[in-house]
């Protein structure tokens, strides 16, 4: 059975960077669609950026709002998912999650229902 653990996360400066850490234990990640998602008191959780698997095209999606700032990426040796934040800003406050799931699309057709493995959730919090 695959569990997630996820590091990383805390307390940073508007323009500052933090990187989330996701460890896979019980499965391959390299064989699964990784997605990074938030989630604020009182709104729904949204979608951050996804990976595709490495037996798919390994393709990345982020959304708009953190396009250009944030990076998802891989280290199948290490079995471990990472989300990489800079230039950080208030509004990116929020509880984070990493995700997993064996699927067939590209994972940017997926929202966070169709995830059935999650990461235990870290709180980034962007402030002065």
């Amino acid at each position: 059975q695959l569990r997630l653990v996820q590091s990383g996360g805390g307390l940073v400066q508007p323009g500052g960077s933090l990187r989330l850490s996701c460890v896979a234990s019980g499965s391959t990640l390299a064989y699964l669609h990784i997605g990074w998602f938030r989630q604020v008191p009182g709104k729904e959780r949204e979608g951050v950026s996804c990976i595709n698997s490495i037996s798919g095209d390994g393709r990345t999606h982020y959304a708009d709002s953190v396009k250009g700032r944030f990076t998802i990426s891989r280290d199948s040796a290490k079995n471990t998912a990472y989300l990489e934040m800079n230039s950080l800003e208030p509004d990116d406050t929020a509880v984070y999650y990493c995700a997993a799931e064996r699927l067939a699309l590209s994972c940017g057709v997926y929202g966070e229902a169709d995830f059935g493995s999650w990461g235990q959730g870290t709180q980034v919090t962007v402030s002065s």
